[in-house]
């Protein structure tokens, strides 16, 4: 299809609604801060923590729904006025342990690089090609196999990614930059601040750290399963194209009605791709309206699970492999 069929389908629907975006802000963080102090208020009259535990769960999908509303304001996809998406970035971000502007510059960077295996490295998941594994140091080669180890990269690695990687000034570029992390980083203290002098320290821990520890590793497989499977686009800068890239190289990620909902539709990854001001609230709907864009790759929650397996991406038969198969063809 040529980039100008594309872009007369999907331009209808690349439109912010500000009734929707105002809406999805209350129905989001309602029920977020409603399932917060019901964590705090079960906790207080001291019901076993085993059965608090569970309300981290619904706490997590409204972080995760937290962090798309966040993610719609980085593209300037969710609301017409700029200053309010910059505005609600922030507290979004604040809430995500994330800092707006840094994380909106390497990610657009993503959205350009996408697919190109001589721009990796920035807002993407560390691929090695099979040549650059072998040509490795063993020291570079043990670091990547921890790195891709499942429990490293979906629990370990989210939770230090949110609450200590995005409190440090790593890569800062701009004045904004600076300016976005200093201001996250200091609501966050007020909140640890004001919440440990008034009903203790211990509270935030006891309800923060499990949503986090959720949210964080649900976050990074959601990208994970966006990019990474085994007929994955990867080419060369020469032959790099941003379309095919969306298309071939973007999944779509076909979650159950609910989790389609808190994950704001960003399974359908393939069109966000192709034009990243769509806003959330209008991606499944393009995908239902249109066939052109059902040839990417599909996933369902079960099939997906087998993608945490690959390893290393084959760039003469273009597709990842998992490190087994990499070792049976060593030998």
């Amino acid at each position: 299809m040529e980039r100008k069929e594309i872009n007369n389908l999907v331009r209808p629907f690349a439109k912010a609604k500000d009734l929707r975006a105002y809406w999805q802000i209350i129905n989001t963080l309602v029920p977020y801060f409603a399932i917060l102090f019901a964590m705090y208020y079960l906790i207080s009259i001291e019901v076993n923590y085993l059965f608090v535990l569970p309300l981290a769960i619904p706490g997590a999908l409204f972080t995760v729904r937290i962090f798309i509303l966040f993610h719609d304001c980085t593209h300037s996809s969710f609301m017409k006025s700029k200053k309010m998406m910059s505005i609600f970035g922030h507290i979004f971000g604040i809430l995500v342990f994330t800092p707006f502007h840094p994380w909106q510059r390497e990610h657009k960077e993503h959205h350009r690089t996408v697919g190109n295996i001589d721009k990796r490295g920035t807002g993407d998941v560390w691929t090695m090609t099979i040549e650059e594994y072998k040509s490795s140091s063993r020291m570079k080669r043990f670091g990547y196999r921890l790195y891709r180890n499942p429990f490293i990269l979906f629990l370990i690695g989210p939770v230090y990614m949110f609450i200590i990687q995005n409190r440090l000034p790593i890569n800062m570029k701009t004045r904004k930059d600076w300016k976005s992390l200093i201001i996250t980083n200091i609501a966050i203290l007020a909140i640890i601040l004001t919440v440990s002098f008034t009903i203790g320290f211990k509270y935030y821990l006891m309800i923060q750290i499990p949503i986090i520890f959720i949210a964080s590793s649900l976050g990074v497989w959601l990208f994970f399963v966006q990019h990474q499977y085994e007929e994955v686009y990867w080419e060369e800068n020469e032959q790099w194209d941003v379309t095919e890239a969306a298309i071939k190289g973007s999944s779509v990620y076909k979650l159950p009605l609910i989790l389609d909902w808190f994950t704001g539709s960003i399974g359908y990854h393939n069109i966000h791709h192709l034009n990243a001001r769509i806003p959330n609230y209008s991606l499944r709907r393009l995908f239902k309206a249109t066939k052109e864009f059902h040839i990417s790759k599909e996933f369902n929650v079960f099939g997906s699970l087998k993608l945490a397996k690959l390893y290393l991406y084959d760039q003469k038969n273009k597709m990842l492999i998992s490190r087994r198969k990499f070792k049976k063809m060593q030998n």
